[in-house]
């Protein structure tokens, strides 16, 4: 076999949220992995971690209690990715990734069993389920509503705190307000969220950055800033410059790209280098195809193949539309890589209802990937497609994950599971090999 063909276990296509999150239970499970996708959506998610907050999404109503809510939700829909999944299978999903996070400096919040608001950049609340450690202080802070500050940075595209403030003031009258220059770039139209964070790594700016600060605090009992502050270390660089200025410092975070975002990405990327041998970043598959029970032939490349991959099974976490795992044409939905059938309105003409911001969503946005309850797709005869291909993530049918607000959870319980069974399938397929 030549340098340009490998084999391994399990290939995982897409670098999504639950493209990682099957990368990151496939290595856990001691499985030899290949992995492809372009850029990462990770870097454009805010940092929190959804498991379930509004259903039904007609109603937007919250739920405290996610659990509840997802019991409610698989009685309802019983199609929807979830009942496909017991309770424990999502809570161990959670709790592997939150330990993977922790590992590598990254930690996140939560209470176990209840859902917390937080604070958008337009100033509205987000009913969340876990939240990164630097952002966890306005969790209490917007409960307790004690004498707050508000900070923003001349030059910062999307972040208002005089906004924020205007949107929460009647709930939380003592809140502040205060905008600063960020050391050095005074002179500057824009400033970018990446660039100071770099730049907080040194301590001398840190201590910089506080003397701006300082000035405003007065009689303030904690200080909401734009999510800027370090990229690597975070919640150190909070800690410090909360030292520095005398007062708790919690970050909200920015329109994104969002410095959360970029952490959650170079976490993944650092946490899984020595685990994930073969990582074909900014490629895609130009071809998937199987071979009976030897499993599958990938070819992987840009324009043209750079690089064979034989596995034995394939996670299909390719996302929807931006994601590419979904294409729409003029009169239908196809998925890209294997061309499997996408369950979807009989016609173009039901994909949306007439009502642009109809509160129901519009029927396109649940169309997918039909799977059996291991999470593998089916075929338009409604077996499986084939033995060892399982689908994880947004491109799964029956969820609207952005209204139901349940996207990282969608991702990384669905993602465990089809790991999970991918493995259960392995060991029969070791057994048989061992037998002869």
């Amino acid at each position: 076999m030549n340098k340009n063909t490998i084999r391994c276990d399990l290939t995982v296509i897409g670098a999504g949220m639950a493209g990682m999150a099957a990368t990151l239970f496939a290595v856990n499970r001691n499985l030899s992995i290949a992995q492809v996708g372009g850029t990462s959506e990770v870097g454009f998610a805010s940092g929190f971690f959804d498991l379930l907050g509004i259903h039904p999404i007609g109603e937007r109503r919250p739920w405290d209690d996610p659990w509840a809510g997802i019991e409610t939700l698989v009685q309802d829909i019983p199609n929807h990715p979830y009942a496909r999944l017991k309770i424990a299978e999502i809570k161990a999903a959670f709790e592997e990734l939150l330990v993977f996070f922790q590992d590598v400096g990254l930690s996140y919040f939560r209470d176990l069993n209840r859902n917390v608001k937080v604070i958008t950049p337009l100033g509205t609340l987000k009913t969340t389920y876990c939240v990164p450690r630097t952002m966890w202080g306005g969790v209490e802070a917007l409960a307790q509503k004690p004498s707050c500050l508000l900070v923003d940075i001349k030059g910062l595209k999307g972040f208002s705190a005089r906004l924020i403030a205007d949107k929460l003031r009647a709930d939380w009258p003592d809140l502040h307000t205060a905008r600063i220059s960020f050391p050095g770039t005074g002179h500057k139209t824009e400033v970018l969220p990446e660039h100071m964070a770099n730049a907080l790594v040194i301590s001398q700016n840190r201590e910089k950055l506080a003397q701006v600060i300082r000035p405003h605090i007065k009689d303030v009992q904690s200080v909401g800033m734009p999510s800027i502050l370090g990229l690597y270390q975070a919640q150190e660089v909070v800690s410090d410059l909360a030292q520095r200025i005398g007062v708790p410092i919690f970050e909200i975070p920015t329109m994104p790209p969002s410095i959360p975002g970029l952490r959650l990405k170079e976490a993944f990327e650092r946490g899984l280098r020595e685990k994930r041998p073969y990582y074909f970043s900014q490629k895609r598959v130009l071809e998937a195809k199987p071979r009976s029970a030897n499993g599958f032939e990938i070819k992987i490349g840009h324009k043209n193949k750079e690089q064979t991959v034989f596995s034995r099974g394939v996670v299909l976490a390719t996302g929807r539309f931006i994601g590419g795992g979904l294409s729409a044409g003029r009169k239908d939905i196809r998925e890209t890589i294997f061309d499997l059938p996408v369950c979807q309105p009989a016609k173009r003409s039901q994909w949306h209802r007439e009502d642009l911001l109809d509160p129901r969503g519009h029927p396109i946005n649940q169309a997918g990937l039909e799977t059996d309850d291991q999470f593998r797709p089916l075929d338009k005869d409604g077996h499986p497609a084939f033995k060892t291909l399982f689908a994880a993530g947004s491109i799964l049918a029956h969820q609207d994950w952005k209204r139901m607000k349940c996207g990282v959870g969608l991702a990384v319980a669905t993602a465990y599971k089809a790991v999970n069974s991918f493995v259960e399938q392995l060991s029969e397929f070791r057994a048989k090999d061992a037998t002869g």
